[in-house]
């Protein structure tokens, strides 16, 4: 087992290398943190992933951080918390505060536009691959409910643009009500 000193140096590494090279938002930095933390690390198992993804967007702030703050605290409580933060937002904040001092320039430069605009094409395909990855995890357990679930949650935000917020919120609840069944069901 590798110490905690040690655990924490590769947490902020890669909560810090993570944020520095992940354009695009918080879905894109979702798979670079599997494969980094699961993959690579086997800090965490995949369904773990799927519950750390679940977390951090029901949470209020960045998917980035959350996830962050997650790992970190499964890993070494508080210090983790506090370290992962850390390596988490001085990537981006040194990003926007350069953009910030130097927008004018920025603003109106062709190459930078278009520089923008094929970064775009990227991001959404590194979020399609998100969202199949994560779909495929949940067709994979064969459980109806949760392919119900996924079908519902699919279609009432992108065919009645029902607001992610509630699609979250009546998720958790479904969750919650089918854990508080199965422990019932067990404990008989």
């Amino acid at each position: 087992m590798e110490s905690k000193r040690k655990v924490l140096q590769k947490l902020f590494l890669s909560t810090l290398y993570l944020s520095a090279f992940t354009f695009g938002g918080g879905y894109v930095i979702v798979t670079l943190m599997k494969k980094k933390f699961v993959d690579e690390y086997h800090w965490i198992e995949e369904n773990e992933m799927l519950d750390l993804v679940a977390i951090a967007q029901s949470s209020p702030g960045p998917i980035a951080v959350n996830g962050a703050i997650v790992v970190g605290y499964k890993l070494a409580g508080m210090i983790g918390v506090l370290v992962s933060i850390i390596g988490t937002i001085i990537p981006p904040f040194l990003i926007i505060s350069v953009i910030s001092v130097c927008y004018q320039a920025f603003r109106d430069n062709f190459f930078v536009s278009q520089m923008l605009e094929g970064m775009q094409a990227g991001v959404g395909a590194v979020i399609a691959s998100v969202t199949y990855e994560m779909g495929a995890g949940v067709v994979k357990e064969k459980d109806p409910l949760s392919l119900v679930i996924l079908v519902c949650a699919f279609a009432a935000a992108c065919f009645f643009k029902v607001n992610v917020i509630y699609i979250v919120l009546v998720c958790g609840a479904i969750g919650a009500v089918r854990t508080i069944l199965a422990k019932r069901r067990g404990a008989k």
